[in-house]
């Protein structure tokens, strides 16, 4: 409780998230003291296209019934029609920037409708494919792997630490994590490089699932799906990750008069 207590008082915030923990991690590929002071004092906001479009994907995916309340299609034709004479390429014009900032809605997301049919065309794909299960060698669907409750949040502790988070399918048995991703090829990487690892331990340790997997989709053409199942190594991984990171996070409560401006590495290679 302690931990907790001065985690509240130095940052304003009283639980640890994996987009938190992962900054203060030995080992993490994105670790520094000063962002992770950053996100916990809502410093640090970051706003992409493709963390937008992950978000519309994995709501049109796990919560279709929701999809209309978050989005809107942006409908930009008749601005393209008026822009098509004056610039070579409309949408990198000033006055379509300028139209597309004032069609902003602060209730909802907008999004354009080359990502708002794509994202229909993954999850098409998606609902078609299989995979032979690794475990009982049988033909299952992919969407099978996102069966069970859709965005769960929860409030819990590991130990001494309080933890939260949401998990995108808490199933009978298993929890899984729905990925959008450059390449499923490469996705086995970025459990590393994104620290996913911490993630999957956190998630298996708060739900008491053995199993933890990602279903991931590639965004090109043809938009092939994968089903990884995080190993035993990689829950390991992301244990000590955690616990390193929060033994990093101890000292710097512990120590309130150390600036995180400090914090520098060393290493050998």
């Amino acid at each position: 409780m302690d931990f907790s207590k001065k985690l509240l008082e130095r940052t304003g915030k009283p639980y640890l998230s994996y987009s938190a923990i992962k900054y203060a991690a030995d080992g993490g590929k994105q670790q520094d003291m000063k962002l992770f002071e950053m996100y916990m004092k809502g410093l640090l906001r970051k706003e992409s296209d493709a963390l937008r479009f992950g978000s519309l994907y994995d709501t049109m995916l796990l919560e279709p019934e929701n999809l209309h309340e978050r989005f809107y299609l942006l409908d930009d034709s008749v601005i393209i029609e008026e822009l098509k004479d004056k610039y070579k390429n409309p949408k990198a014009s000033k006055a379509y920037k300028d139209w597309k900032i004032q069609q902003d809605s602060e209730d909802k997301i907008q999004v354009s409708e080359t990502d708002w049919y794509m994202a229909k065309d993954m999850i098409k794909r998606l609902k078609e494919s299989e995979v032979t299960c690794g475990e009982s060698g049988k033909v299952r669907s992919v969407k099978s792997y996102l069966s069970g409750e859709a965005q769960i949040e929860f409030h819990d502790w590991i130990q001494d630490v309080p933890v939260r988070g949401f998990y995108d399918i808490l199933g009978e048995d298993f929890v899984t994590d729905s990925k959008s991703t450059r390449s499923v090829y490469g996705f086995r990487y970025d459990v590393k490089s994104f620290d996913y690892d911490i993630q999957a331990y956190i998630y298996t340790e708060v739900s008491k699932k053995d199993k933890f997997y990602w279903v991931a989709q590639g965004k090109t053409k043809p938009y092939l799906c994968a089903v990884y199942k995080a190993s035993d190594y990689i829950i390991e991984s992301g244990k000590n990750k955690f616990w390193s990171a929060v033994k990093n996070i101890s000292e710097w409560l512990d120590n309130p008069e150390k600036d995180t401006s400090s914090f520098a590495m060393y290493g050998e290679i």
